[in-house]
């Protein structure tokens, strides 16, 4: 049967910088997803999106059509409003762990469907499984009994949810074209959407440790996933927030659930406990419930008691003991001061060179692997003292981490003065 357009016509028009018309772009997320229009077709475009853009309709019309390839699932059927919380990716981000029970505990439910690492940047996943016995496999009717019964669900999403986009995510990580605004946003906000939450909240990373290198570029990725998300009907608000260093006190699988625990008890470092406080207050806003102080539920324990619950209602013992390291390496302060930097980019590589990450989607993660600092940016240190451990069941992947490492931090005289949150959009 002949088809209605010409893949080759349409990347011509692309590569012009001429929009698509609607029924050229649902006719082409469709017939790739069948398999009708070659890889290389599809990185041709991709490549001419990344240098020509695209306009907010167009944009919002190849939103749509990724939607549409799959399935959609609906939580209109809880007892509680729903919410969710994506984030662009950083090192040692640990948040989503502690955020799901959280605002579980404040009476809204969280469905929150992550995925793995790759490269420098950690998954939730990953780190979740780092907890013994636990699954992140759940069938729809789990997931939906879990968030009436628990209120939180962190697990894998279906292959069902936009699988044009997992084709595109795929081929855009080969081919150079990862970083186009419109195709990330597209990326994010087709699964977010598909999800079927009523309100989304966005953590949009920027710096080192990000692939928005700069807060003007994250403003426009943020404000470009605001309006997708307002324009499908889903209250869409997000946070511009700081990646030049790494989150917290530690980079990894099993060390970041230990923080997140030691959040939830009430203690942690103070930034993760800042900033999971302010994605809390915007979920509980964005499902009307302003008057409720997230704060109080990581006090009193409700948040602790959802974990656990949470953790157990998906195979995991949250008693357990979590995997520690057959090899572990100090990396000692030189001089006495106060740390000045500490950077996101070269802690994220030593973590995934221990092991802690993968290189391809295929390769098996260590649990235990991953980099833990003592001081961070504007804390007194002494020469002498330990400034960051490595971690790692295979000591040859020692030597590696130390050299990313190497120039990592800096020990100097001043307190550095970053915010943790540049901007709120929406």
């Amino acid at each position: 049967m002949a088809t209605p357009f010409s893949a080759v016509e349409l990347i011509r028009r692309k590569r012009d910088g001429h929009p698509l018309a609607d029924a050229e772009i649902d006719w082409l997320i469709e017939a790739y997803t069948r398999g009708d229009i070659a890889e290389e077709q599809m990185a041709a475009l991709a490549m001419a999106i990344y240098f020509t853009g695209m306009a907010p309709t167009e944009l919002d019309r190849w939103t749509a059509a990724m939607i549409a390839s799959g399935e959609r699932l609906d939580f209109s059927g809880l007892s509680r409003p729903t919410a969710d919380k994506h984030s662009t990716g950083g090192v040692g981000d640990k948040i989503t762990l502690v955020l799901a029970p959280l605002v579980a505990a404040c009476g809204v439910a969280v469905p929150q469907l992550s995925g793995r690492g790759l490269g420098l940047t950690g998954g939730t996943l990953d780190k979740m499984e780092a907890i013994p016995g636990w699954r992140a496999q759940l069938s729809t009717t789990e997931m939906l009994t879990q968030l009436e019964d628990v209120g939180a669900v962190i697990c894998a999403a279906g292959s069902g949810l936009a699988p044009a986009d997992r084709k595109l995510y795929a081929l855009r990580d080969v081919t150079g074209t990862v970083e186009s605004i419109p195709l990330i946003a597209s990326s994010i906000m087709s699964k977010k959407i598909a999800e079927g939450t009523s309100a989304l909240v966005l953590d949009v990373k920027v710096g080192s440790g990000a692939f928005m290198q700069t807060a003007e570029r994250g403003r426009e990725l943020a404000e470009t996933l605001v309006r997708l998300g307002t324009a499908a009907g889903v209250r869409t608000r997000a946070l511009v927030t700081e990646m030049g260093t790494p989150l917290g006190r530690s980079a990894g699988n099993a060390v970041e659930v230990a923080e997140a625990v030691e959040v939830l008890a009430g203690g942690g470092p103070s930034d993760v406990v800042e900033l999971t406080l302010a994605l809390a207050r915007e979920m509980l806003s964005a499902t009307g419930r302003d008057g409720v102080d997230p704060a109080d539920a990581l006090a009193d324990g409700r948040a602790m008691d959802v974990w656990r619950r949470m953790v157990h209602a998906q195979g995991g013992d949250p008693a357990a003991p979590l995997p520690r390291a057959r090899h572990t390496e100090t990396i000692t302060a030189e001089t006495d001061g106060i740390l000045e930097h500490l950077d996101a980019h070269a802690v994220g590589l030593a973590a995934w060179r221990l092991g802690a990450g993968r290189a391809r989607k295929e390769d098996a993660v260590q649990a235990a692997a991953g980099v833990t600092w003592t001081v961070r940016p504007g804390e007194q240190i002494r020469a002498g003292q330990p400034l960051l451990h490595l971690h790692t069941d295979t000591p040859d992947r020692l030597p590696g981490a130390r050299d990313a490492l190497a120039r990592a931090y800096r020990i100097g005289t001043c307190t550095p003065v970053t915010p943790l949150i540049h901007d709120w959009i929406g």
